[in-house]
């Protein structure tokens, strides 16, 4: 599969690579619906790509990698994720924005410049979202799993990872200071599913920093997070 085929199946391998990371095997409906296409259209992709020896189809399942297609889809995952943090931190384009530009440059990586930019950043290990840069021989270093729901009033926390293809989302974290890198505290949680209460710590430019950030737990669900060792963090 060449030319102008060649990004389609990035896509599509590196769709499966995601839904298969939460669900298993991946239904054609859920891979239709995640990129946007019709069921045929996904299935006839499925064809080529089974053909191709990329992907093993179970009927009554859905579709899972081969070590082939893992192989291809971790590579393409690692170009985007070296792009985002590129752009992120060579050239300060906002956060909000890398990801779509890092889905058109993830497909012209050639072999040489990949070793260049890996080398130019330093050999990073995770994206300005906080996602795992899959290494040069496709390991994954695994993500944290906790989100800020899970933390107790009084436990603090570093931000280690956000959703990194919602601009709209991603421009509000960075207003409430809630990016990759930040420290914060739980202050309250109300009941029965209510708010979050956070303080967010050494970022200066929020208007007031010691005033907590009130988050609702469905976006709280969202926010991954490495817990830290308590230090007293404040309660309201």
């Amino acid at each position: 599969m060449g030319g102008a085929v060649s990004e389609a199946v990035e896509n599509y391998l590196k769709a499966i690579y995601k839904l298969q990371a939460d669900a298993g095997k991946v239904s054609t409906s859920a891979l239709a619906e995640y990129l946007g296409v019709a069921p045929p259209s996904a299935t006839n992709m499925i064809t080529r790509l089974v053909e191709s020896g990329l992907l093993r189809h179970d009927r009554y399942r859905g579709v899972e990698l081969t070590d082939a297609g893992a192989r291809a889809a971790l590579e393409v995952i690692r170009h985007h994720r070296l792009w985002e943090l590129f752009l992120a931190e060579a050239l300060e384009v906002p956060l909000e924005r890398v990801h779509e530009e890092a889905e058109r440059l993830e497909h012209t990586l050639s072999e040489d410049l990949e070793e260049h930019l890996d080398r130019a950043l330093g050999y990073p290990t995770v994206d300005p979202h906080g996602d795992p840069i899959p290494s040069k021989d496709g390991t994954v270093v695994p993500a944290s799993r906790q989100t800020l729901v899970d933390l107790g009033v009084g436990e603090s926390a570093r931000v280690a990872r956000v959703p990194d293809s919602d601009p709209t989302l991603l421009h509000y974290l960075g207003e409430l200071g809630l990016l990759p890198g930040s420290q914060v505290a739980v202050s309250r949680k109300d009941p029965f599913g209510g708010p979050i209460y956070v303080v967010v710590k050494g970022r200066a430019h929020l208007t007031d920093p010691a005033e907590p950030r009130i988050i609702g737990q469905e976006l709280a669900t969202h926010i991954y997070v490495d817990r830290l060792e308590n230090d007293g963090a404040a309660t309201t």
